[in-house]
């Protein structure tokens, strides 16, 4: 029979575990180089929440902001995955009220969306440790709004992107460029361009940001890291979409279909009967997988008017969700589908990017027209339309209202 002292002892060294893969997990972690995310995060708030598809370095930013902050031990601070084999005996709240009694003030919960019934005992964690601040991670499929309990006004929530260019420059070439704001890019490029080109060639390194720059995971080996995305969107539509969004296991073949066709016929024009028969589903069905794609951060659909787009209404135009997919999908021969998905994927960020249906290629922010192509594209199809501009591939330096493609990738 078990008695208090023995569960004690038991609790006691359950917590000493978890402490001791804290300190292990965080003493690996390097610092050297830091997202910008980190200052933009306001770590001192109660709850938050840092949204990402898998791969883009949640977990890597909350660990080098555990070391930068508490240092290596645990104490105030606890770091716990809750996908550890700990969650399989123990429940959430429990953590959290034998690491309050310890004297803990900040805990961080990785990959939430592991854990069953996550947003309930959150809140309910929050509401019995109102001075504890909590900071979690999870797939950017979860919903917080609609969660098993809303958690919407009281979690500050962020989302966490792939590296930009200028962040693949940082991490991966070490040059600690600052971010440039669209209007800057429009009306100052060739001062910013004089300021890039000093420090490297930005259209060679671009190049190879297109083929490996977006997930924070490529080591030199290109074969691997494009094994990783596979695998990364394996993970996506066997298990996320399964999870999250219902999807009956039986389709998810279906799925990773519609997504190859789309990478094959990228930027797509949208006939969703067309799509609906490929596939053999019901035309709703195929909206509906569409809109868990780009949950999913695999696609992004695009529309001519966003402001009064529907739930149920087809997208205009499909593109991938960022440069890197067409080359692990063995699409590196889509040059200008691979552009525009660029430009889409880096102005989404923190602009509002809608389809030109008549002139040029996007709108932006309902004002700038984008026409994208390479150092040959003329303003024939631009021409006459106020505040439009040329993106270019293959340039260096601007030419009038003809810019660099590459510097879109500096606005975050």
């Amino acid at each position: 029979m078990l008695t208090f002292f023995s569960i004690f002892a038991v609790e006691k060294k359950d917590m000493e575990t978890l402490f001791k893969k804290h300190r292990i997990l965080i003493s690996q972690t390097q610092t050297d180089i830091v997202r910008d995310t980190m200052n933009i995060v306001d770590w001192g708030k109660p709850l938050v929440a840092i949204k990402g598809s898998r791969g883009v370095g949640k977990t890597t930013l909350i660990r080098q902001y555990i070391k930068k902050t508490y240092g290596v031990q645990a104490g105030k601070a606890l770091y716990c995955a809750l996908d550890s084999i700990y969650f399989t005996t123990h429940s959430l709240l429990e953590l959290a009220e034998r690491f309050y009694a310890l004297g803990g003030e900040h805990l961080f919960l990785d990959e939430v969306h592991k854990y069953p019934f996550w947003s309930r005992e959150i809140k309910e964690i929050s509401d019995l440790y109102p001075d504890m601040r909590i900071t979690f991670s999870g797939s950017s499929m979860i919903q917080i709004l609609n969660a098993d309990a809303d958690l919407s006004r009281r979690v500050l929530s962020y989302t966490m992107e792939g590296l930009s260019f200028r962040e693949f420059l940082h991490f991966y070439k070490g040059l600690a460029l600052p971010v440039f704001r669209l209007d800057e890019i429009l009306t100052s490029a060739d001062e910013i361009c004089d300021k890039v080109c000093a420090s490297c060639r930005p259209q060679m390194m671009f190049e190879e940001y297109l083929r490996v720059g977006y997930y924070p995971f490529y080591d030199g080996n290109d074969e691997e890291y494009y094994n990783r995305i596979e695998n990364v969107i394996n993970f996506i539509v066997d298990q996320e979409l399964t999870q999250f969004c219902n999807v009956d296991p039986s389709y998810t073949r279906r799925i990773k279909a519609l997504l190859s066709f789309l990478a094959e016929n990228a930027p797509y024009e949208v006939n969703i009967a067309k799509l609906a028969a490929y596939l053999e589903l019901n035309k709703s069905t195929v909206l509906s997988y569409l809109t868990y794609l780009q949950r999913a951060e695999l696609i992004n659909l695009l529309y001519s008017d966003n402001k009064s787009v529907t739930r149920m209404q087809k997208p205009d135009k499909i593109y991938l969700h960022n440069p890197n997919l067409f080359y692990a999908m063995g699409q590196e021969n889509k040059v200008g589908s691979i552009r525009e998905s660029f430009v889409v994927n880096q102005l989404l960020v923190s602009h509002r990017v809608e389809y030109a249906k008549k002139q040029g290629d996007f709108l932006i922010d309902g004002r700038i027209t984008f026409e994208v192509g390479g150092r040959g594209k003329t303003f024939t199809q631009i021409a006459n339309v106020e505040d439009s501009y040329i993106l270019s591939d293959m340039m260096e330096f601007p030419v009038g209202k003809k810019i660099p493609l590459w510097l879109i990738g500096f606005t975050y």
